[in-house]
């Protein structure tokens, strides 16, 4: 499908409020469209503010993240409830309903949108010294940002590709015209992968080797080759082409801008500016007081602050699986009187831009790091890949050497699944590896164990879609 649908077309508009936060200029938001699709800079601008939903309350900036992790079962409503504001109780119950959805489909195609302005406006703006090349860096990054919303979207909205590849997806948009009235079915999972894997091949073949865009306050807050490189590891693991997925991690393990973080340097890196320019962060949200799009009160270190709203704290059965030695299970506190009667993860403490309870603080969200990199190999390696000099073993115990825990001396798909589940616990990973996996579990949460094939496992799509496009099929059990 090359149109989007018209609800969000009566949405889109070229440029996004709130990217203020990372740039030096604003972009001009005064400006019809077709005016501002018509110049370099405008485009440019485009491409920049496309970023900024990323850090919304419903994506990386809060819920897409903690959501999956309370479904998972890592993160748990307080013991003392008094705690809470509630807000974390739908993904705690699993009570999701048409009406009551992640609002990520909204999101995601807003970004698509934007995205393919760029990129069908591109051709003959190399002109007053713009460069093909200049061209090339902005589509390459909104071939990214749509890759990367179409894979969030399909992993929420559909099942796994390892489940049911030829299942229903979600709409592929590669078109924006806001005059269309066509209305999208959802395409096959496969062919959901198959377009955003298409696109960030592109991105990777078009993109200047050191390109970074200019005038930027967090330089791993915007796309750059490895920042593809990278997403394309993890498609391919969730696709099971596990050649490819350990190829693409191998060339961001291999590349010497990123390095582990140590025993030492773990427990500071979190959530602040200074993690953008050490070793492992490889893409992140940029947290701000200034983009409006910014999670403030719902953002992740308000959320997981014993003082702030606290509603998404540490579960018992992730903070009872760090050896006592493990660096990790010294990133968990309790609030300063325990009244709580709970663990909260520190890995968003903010940065120190509020103080939590009058002004909520702010957060870098990592989206890519090294470690994931590490562990998709060893995943992929255990599944029949092969990189000359990497192993499995070696690939775990690289994380653990550094994370201060005794090797192991053997891999199976338990002990790589076990070490996910420490290495990337609240980063928003363990629900989709459980669904890619195709593992079932125990939810300690709703006292449930949750088979593979669980219809949970998909989130349903928003009824407002569903009232304005007859061609869309809700998932099964919602």
């Amino acid at each position: 499908m090359k149109k989007i649908i018209a609800i969000l077309t009566l949405t889109v508009t070229l440029g996004f409020v709130g990217c203020q936060d990372f740039l030096d200029e604003a972009p001009v938001l005064t400006q019809s469209s077709d005016l501002s699709l018509s110049t370099y800079n405008g485009l440019s601008s485009a491409i920049a503010g496309a970023y900024s939903p990323l850090v919304s309350s419903t994506w990386y900036g809060s819920f897409f993240v903690l959501d999956a992790e309370m479904r998972a079962g890592n993160a748990t409503i307080p013991t003392n409830t008094d705690f809470t504001s509630g807000r974390m109780r739908t993904p705690y119950d699993m009570a999701y309903s048409p009406t009551v959805t992640s609002g990520l489909w909204g999101f995601g195609y807003y970004v698509i949108s934007a995205a393919n302005n760029v990129i069908n406006n591109l051709e003959g703006k190399d002109v007053g010294g713009v460069t093909l090349q200049d061209l090339n860096n902005l589509k390459a990054e909104a071939l990214f940002l749509r890759a990367l919303a179409h894979f969030d979207m399909v992993r929420l909205y559909a099942t796994s590709y390892s489940k049911d590849k030829d299942a229903p997806g979600v709409p592929i948009i590669l078109k924006t015209d806001q005059t269309a009235t066509e209305q999208p079915s959802r395409s096959s999972v496969s062919d959901v992968y198959d377009q955003i894997i298409a696109d960030l091949l592109e991105a990777e073949r078009i993109i200047h080797p050191t390109y970074v865009r200019q005038g930027v306050a967090d330089a791993k807050a915007v796309v750059s080759l490895p920042v593809i490189q990278a997403l394309l590891s993890r498609v391919y693991l969730n696709q099971q082409n596990w050649q490819k997925a350990a190829d693409y991690a191998t060339l961001v393990i291999n590349n010497p801008k990123f390095t582990l973080w140590t025993v030492a340097e773990y427990t500071k890196v979190w959530g602040k500016d200074v993690a953008g320019a050490t070793g492992e962060v490889i893409f992140e949200v940029y947290g701000k007081k200034d983009n409006d799009y910014d999670s403030w009160w719902e953002g992740p270190s308000h959320m997981t602050n014993p003082i702030g709203y606290a509603d998404c704290a540490a579960n018992d059965d992730l903070t009872g699986l760090f050896e006592a030695t493990d660096v990790r299970g010294n990133l968990f506190r309790t609030d300063a009187d325990g009244a709580s009667g709970s663990l909260w993860t520190l890995k968003y403490v903010g940065k120190g831009d509020g103080d939590a309870i009058n002004t909520p603080d702010f957060n870098n969200v990592i989206v890519l790091r090294l470690s994931e990199m590490y562990l998709n190999r060893a995943e992929a390696i255990s599944n029949g890949a092969a990189i000359p000099g990497a192993s499995t073993l070696g690939d775990l115990n690289a994380i653990r050497a550094n994370r201060g825990v005794s090797p192991l001396v053997s891999a199976g798909s338990d002990a790589i699944f076990n070490e996910r589940r420490l290495e990337l616990n609240f980063e928003g990973h363990l629900w989709f590896d459980y669904a890619r996996t195709k593992r079932g579990f125990y939810n300690s949460n709703i006292d449930q164990n949750l088979t593979a094939d669980d219809y949970r496992f998909l989130l349903p799509i928003p009824q407002r879609e569903l009232d304005v496009n007859k061609n869309l099929v809700q998932n099964s059990g919602y």
